[in-house]
């Protein structure tokens, strides 16, 4: 073990270039002699004369390469990243037969365990911890309806007949306690479970577990290391993926649907729909292996439209998923509403889609509007870069008054004409002139200190400040801005797909849209909540640190959650499996790669 983590015996290897699914991966031969290459094999491949400078080559450290015995990868089990952060190790539990029990008489009638038939017998019923040595000393003064065993002896193949006293054993099997009374001779006389079994025999504790480990956006490693400090039992990974692809993915996919639906209907008869889209990587950097492209309705600031792009659909290229994402969401939107205006941030490629004479979407009659705030962050972001330069570093104490004068023009404004003629004003402003032959400013009185700040118009800083203000490339996309749009509000909806589906952690396609899709339907239900309200009927407000401004804001409370929506959608799911034709479908190992539904890291 020390040699294989020895990072003397690992080596620098270039990105595999035939990591392709749909390839058989026992067909791949690996030689770890050609992943490598030295000067001598290709000088044309270490030319330092490129061009491209900024090119960053994808390397990776590949452990171990270095020895002599090689380890096929092929052959290996799957490690995800919470169990190496957790160093949870995974116990396969089986389960336990009594051979002894095969034959049971007749003559005595046990109480038979209860049986859910419908979403109601278990759904929102009350559940509790119960502890091993408590409920041994409940069961010691129950008395069993029968004093003697009365299983058949396999040996003698007659009644075994030993009476009382019986042996009380508490165990556990997965999230259930299971009750048994043996007779001296060994023979399980009654065995009693706490939960009530589903169709085919399985627990309800053990299935709602499963299915609500996913509804609360948890992971199963995290809840699976709880019980264990807890040192409560729970069932096995494979158990929790087995019932999460085949109950709970396509039945969340459908809730969606049959909610967005619902929004689509109530928006079909307006003559104008606004969307504000905007889209999510499902990780940091430039690894991510998903898009998530959302679209509010700008008036009820309700999710309409959720499209989940694999980078295997662009051609493991990631930058165009955004795009991609977009293009489907708007084809979509287009056949189920009157989609007048679309509002994004100052993405190229996106802007380039509404070019007047090459663009995709020239011809949708769809206004493509430009977030505000990114606007004004693209403004002071270009500021700053100007005022670094020597003799410009004035310009750092008018940075935010202009970005704030540039939201103010692009609130005000009606067109274009009287936001120049408003935006071009500052220049006179910056130099203490509040007058001149084609205008005046705007604002009331202003503070004498404020006069100490001034920009010399014969100076470099207001030369640079004029290229900035008067940039043709800048003023060309006004227009976009005077909606005065924002996508603010989808950043909310990104914290609650954190929350479901975080950025730290991998999942497949069908279980990462199965949490995304939880996401929304978090924030559609709770977005429009009431303020919380003290006693006397005032509003109740708390303040919030923002670290990067470094400064305190005032925040409303609202009203907690109550996930109304979350009964309904836990018994479409167990619906699904009282109605099921058997039980849970065995997964084959050679399926737990190539089947999406299956979370091969953390679901």
């Amino acid at each position: 073990m020390d040699a294989f983590n020895d990072l003397k015996n690992a080596t620098i290897d270039w990105e595999d270039t035939t990591d392709n699914l749909e390839e058989d991966p026992d067909n791949v031969e690996e030689d770890p002699e050609d992943s490598s290459f030295t000067d001598e094999d290709d000088p044309q491949e270490v030319d330092s004369s490129d061009s491209d400078l900024d090119f960053t080559p994808r390397i990776c450290l590949r452990t171990a390469a270095a020895l002599e015995t090689q380890i096929n990868l092929n052959n290996l089990p799957e490690l995800n990243l919470e169990d190496t952060l957790y160093d949870c190790e995974e116990k396969e539990e089986e389960e336990e037969h009594d051979d002894n029990d095969e034959e049971i008489s007749t003559d005595v009638t046990f109480p038979s365990s209860s049986k859910v038939v419908c979403a109601d017998d278990i759904i929102g019923v009350p559940a509790s911890i119960v502890y091993h040595s408590s409920l041994k000393e409940l069961v010691q003064h129950v008395n069993i309806p029968t004093r003697t065993c009365t299983k058949i002896d396999k040996n003698r193949k007659l009644p075994c007949g030993a009476s009382k006293p019986f042996e009380v054993v508490v165990k556990s099997k997965g999230t259930a306690a299971v009750v048994e009374w043996i007779c001296p001779r060994g023979h399980t006389v009654w065995r009693w479970s706490s939960p009530p079994t589903l169709k085919y025999g399985m627990h309800a504790g053990d299935f709602l577990l499963s299915t609500n480990i996913l509804l609360s956006g948890n992971n199963f490693t995290k809840v699976a290391l709880l019980f264990k400090f807890m040192n409560i039992k729970i069932v096995n990974r494979t158990t929790f993926h087995r019932l999460q692809g085949h109950y709970c993915v396509d039945t969340i996919k459908d809730f969606w649907e049959t909610h967005r639906k619902k929004l689509i209907e109530q928006l079909q008869s307006n003559d104008s729909v606004v969307g504000l889209g905007d889209g999510r990587m499902d990780s940091p950097g430039f690894c991510a292996q998903y898009c998530t492209y959302s679209i509010m309705e700008n008036e009820n600031k309700q999710i309409i439209a959720i499209e989940n792009i694999d980078k295997r659909e662009t051609n493991r290229n990631s930058v165009a998923m955004e795009k991609e994402g977009f293009l489907r969401t708007v084809a979509v939107l287009c056949q189920e509403v009157k989609l007048t205006e679309i509002c994004t941030d100052a993405s190229p490629q996106i802007s380039a889609l509404f070019h007047p004479k090459t663009g995709k979407l020239k011809d949708k009659g769809i206004h493509h509007s430009l977030d505000v705030w990114h606007g004004s962050k693209n403004l002071s972001r270009r500021l700053t870069t100007v005022g670094q330069q020597k003799g410009c570093s004035i310009i750092h104490e008018w940075c935010r008054d202009i970005c704030n004068h540039f939201w103010h023009c692009c609130m005000k404004a009606r067109d274009y004409n009287e936001f120049f003629d408003m935006w071009a004003g500052l220049l006179h402003h910056v130099t203490g002139v509040h007058s001149w032959a084609l205008g005046f400013c705007h604002h009331g009185p202003l503070v004498e200190q404020r006069e100490k700040h001034l920009i010399d118009p014969n100076s470099v800083a207001h030369q640079r400040l004029s290229e900035v203000v008067l940039d043709a490339r800048w003023l060309k996309n006004i227009p976009k801005y005077l909606h005065f749009r924002s996508t603010g509000d989808l950043e909310s909806l990104h914290n609650h797909n954190l929350m479901y589906a975080s950025k730290r952690f991998s999942f497949p396609k069908a279980g990462y849209s199965a949490r995304i899709h939880l996401a929304a339907l978090d924030y559609n239900h709770h977005t429009i909540r009431e303020a919380r309200k003290k006693k006397d009927g005032s509003l109740q407000f708390t303040k919030l640190y923002n670290k990067r401004s470094r400064r305190w804001r005032l925040h409303t409370l609202k009203v907690k959650k109550e996930y109304r929506y979350i009964p309904e959608l836990q018994g479409n799911i167990l619906q699904k499996k009282l109605t099921a034709d058997g039980g849970v479908p065995l997964v084959k190992k050679k399926d737990l790669v190539t089947r999406d539904y299956l979370d091969s890291s953390l679901m």
